[in-house]
């Protein structure tokens, strides 16, 4: 796990409030008809950053414990989520929720799932479980083979400030399958899209982790680059943004 996992989005909380994509309710269906959920599910939506993924599960009528380090995406998921008197905002992580023994139905996991460090977080998620307890993750995939999103990966190659080492860490099939271990999991995937203007596409590339903050030298070169990329691909002052959702979901057993 990179060691500053927890803190890294600290200084980018406004950008990933205004930029970062949703989930589709589809989604819920899934959970429905293969995992049981109904709206007496108790959730742990772990690393849940601003309240994206648990804002989903709160509108489906469950009682959510959002668990999350990084105190300003915390305080920002309280304000995102005061409408909602079934969430629960809790300072922990994913190998020390806080949560008492057996309490959960669902832990689910959005775009965090890649920080976690798998065997403690293996071990406290049994824990935290009630009988039959499911996992699910879910997120969002960029779509790699559009001319706008080829050109927006080569920005995050040339002025990323580690963007290889934290792509190499994003849940494949190799990383789902060393998680569950011997048990198997399911998936399915469902389109998703973001339209953005320049500064939508300016704030959600500077949402991410590995964009170089103000004071670093690639940063003013990597917003004139993506500029002119905007300008080549878009039309009526607009880009396509294309995601495939993806949610995996499976039973945890002890190794």
């Amino acid at each position: 796990m990179i060691s500053d996992s927890k803190e890294r989005f600290t200084n980018r909380v406004d950008d990933y409030v205004r930029y970062r994509p949703g989930y589709p309710p589809a989604i819920l269906e899934v959970l429905r008809e293969h995992c049981g959920l109904t709206s007496e599910s108790v959730v742990a939506d772990i690393g849940s950053g601003t309240g994206i993924l648990t804002k989903v599960f709160l509108e489906a009528g469950n009682l959510v414990y959002g668990i999350e380090p990084n105190a300003a995406m915390r305080e920002a998921a309280e304000e995102f989520l005061k409408p909602y008197p079934r969430f629960r905002s809790i300072n922990g992580s994913a190998e020390a929720t806080t949560l008492a023994d057996s309490s959960v139905d669902f832990v689910t996991a959005g775009q965090a799932f890649h920080w976690f460090d798998v065997k403690g977080s293996r071990e406290e998620f049994l824990r935290i479980f009630r009988p039959a307890g499911w996992v699910v993750v879910v997120a969002n995939e960029r779509v790699p083979d559009s001319p706008l999103q080829r050109d927006y990966e080569a920005i995050l190659r040339k002025y990323g400030t580690d963007y290889d080492k934290v792509a190499a860490t994003y849940p494949k099939y190799e990383q789902m399958k060393e998680f569950f271990g011997s048990v198997p999991f399911s998936g399915k995937s469902f389109p998703n899209v973001q339209v953005f203007d320049f500064e939508g596409l300016r704030g959600r590339l500077l949402s991410a982790s590995y964009a170089p903050p103000k004071d670093h030298p690639n940063h003013d070169p990597m917003l004139a680059e993506l500029k002119r990329v905007f300008d080549v691909h878009q039309e009526d002052g607009r880009v396509r943004f294309e995601y495939k959702t993806q949610i995996q979901y499976g039973q945890l057993k002890p190794q």
